[in-house]
């Protein structure tokens, strides 16, 4: 246990510039506060001692905004940037070196019976606000952008950004998610279509001006 502490420390140190020291994480940092609730809640789970996980789970939820179910399968150096808001699934299964961001929900569709919650592979990095919902994987160095809301399976290093999430590029392992740079799928195809219709609006004033050139295609088209 002290260990798996010592490890928290160090990834929050290399995860978050504004800590300043491990006194402030330890009193200070609810993502922090709720993984060690839920390492001990998840032990018991395991162990099938009824009930007592749960409560564990909804004392830390109360005091951290963050709600994660027992049953949850976490890897090492899992980190919870703030944290608020954040809901962790009864089947998710994390890897090791994940981060998310405030808001982030790893749930359901529907009422599925067994494993109905995502599974994320390694350094998976997953925005503000973003939602992973059903049995579905998640590879290996994936970045998600803030806001999407990802239903089908991603592949390994990749960047998802939209709603439906979309890939929208492929990195190597070492790609960084850069918030404010992520590429918008839905804006670039709205600006292709206004380049496409003005150039199909450019071709017809052209053939209309060959036929009538009096009007030399300057006029509204109908």
């Amino acid at each position: 246990m002290f260990t798996a502490i010592r490890e928290q420390f160090d990834t929050i140190f290399r995860e978050d510039p504004a800590a300043k020291s491990v006194v402030e994480i330890f009193f200070c940092y609810p993502g922090f506060h709720a993984i060690l609730a839920h390492r001990v809640a998840h032990k018991l789970y395991r162990w099938k001692v009824p009930l007592l996980p749960r409560v564990i789970s909804q004392i830390s939820r109360f005091f951290t905004g963050i709600e994660i179910h027992p049953g949850a399968r976490i890897g090492r150096r899992f980190f919870i940037d703030h944290g608020m808001g954040v809901v962790i699934g009864e089947t998710t299964e994390i890897g090791d070196d994940v981060l998310l961001y405030q808001g982030v929900t790893l749930g359901g569709t529907g009422n599925e019976t067994g494993k109905r919650h995502p599974t994320l592979g390694n350094r998976v990095v997953v925005g503000t606000g973003a939602k992973v919902l059903g049995n579905i994987k998640i590879g290996n160095n994936v970045r998600i952008g803030a806001g999407s809301v990802v239903v089908h399976p991603v592949p390994d290093n990749s960047t998802v950004v939209g709603i439906p999430g979309r890939v929208v590029r492929m990195r190597d392992q070492n790609g960084v998610l850069e918030h404010g740079k992520l590429p918008d799928p839905q804006g670039q195809a709205l600006e292709d279509l206004t380049h496409r219709v003005a150039e199909l609006e450019a071709i017809l004033r052209k053939v209309i001006a060959e036929r009538d050139p009096d009007r030399q295609g300057t006029e509204p088209l109908p």
